[in-house]
């Protein structure tokens, strides 16, 4: 198991144990079983957060 799945279980449980139910617990699931999706991945090597927050740059 990579280190993006285990951020994105644990987000996903810590969704769950905040709020229980509801439409905007569905979203806030979604949100944060994503951050902790690209921060594993970031962790693990597999994305450049960087890259992705700088975004492009002219030149």
């Amino acid at each position: 198991m990579t280190t993006s799945t285990v951020g994105l279980i644990a987000g996903l449980l810590l969704t769950i144990a905040i709020v229980a139910g509801g439409l905007v617990g569905f979203l806030l699931a979604i949100v944060l079983g994503g951050a902790g999706y690209l921060l594993g991945g970031h962790v693990d090597g597999e994305l450049d957060l960087g890259a992705i927050l700088r975004g492009r740059t002219r030149g």
